[in-house]
């Protein structure tokens, strides 16, 4: 027979939205900066004030080691993206970490760029 459970009985057990409210402290929107889901950030600096950071902000500086889009440090985080652009947000103000908008039709590579990798792989 199962037994009943007040809420608040397994502290392990939060909330869903009430997690991510608090890791945002409330806010839904990065202050400053507007992040597209497949915008490109990567870690700008290795020296971090752990104390200053939320452990979730440490753990998106470890997954930007490489270049990731918003979407996949969300996914790695299991978080939700609008979550992970508020962190991402106060990063970037931070100067921890650096964002660009991904390549579109509006700003393709020049040529001269694509044929200037081109000759340097053929050379090896």
């Amino acid at each position: 027979m199962a037994e009943h459970q007040e809420p608040g009985d397994d502290a392990n057990e939060a909330d869903p939205l009430v997690r991510p409210y608090v890791i945002t402290q409330g806010r839904q929107h990065a202050d400053a900066v507007q992040l597209d889901m497949i915008s490109v950030v990567i870690a700008a600096r290795a020296d971090v004030d752990e104390v200053a950071l939320e452990p979730e902000q440490l753990r998106i500086l470890e997954l930007c080691r490489r270049p990731l889009s918003v979407a996949e440090v969300a996914a790695h985080l299991d978080m939700p993206v609008a979550v992970v652009k508020v962190l991402l947000g106060d990063l970037i103000g931070r100067g921890y970490v650096l964002a660009r908008a991904p390549y579109t039709q509006q700003s393709p590579v020049h040529r001269d760029i694509l044929q200037a990798v081109l000759d340097g792989i053929q050379r090896l």
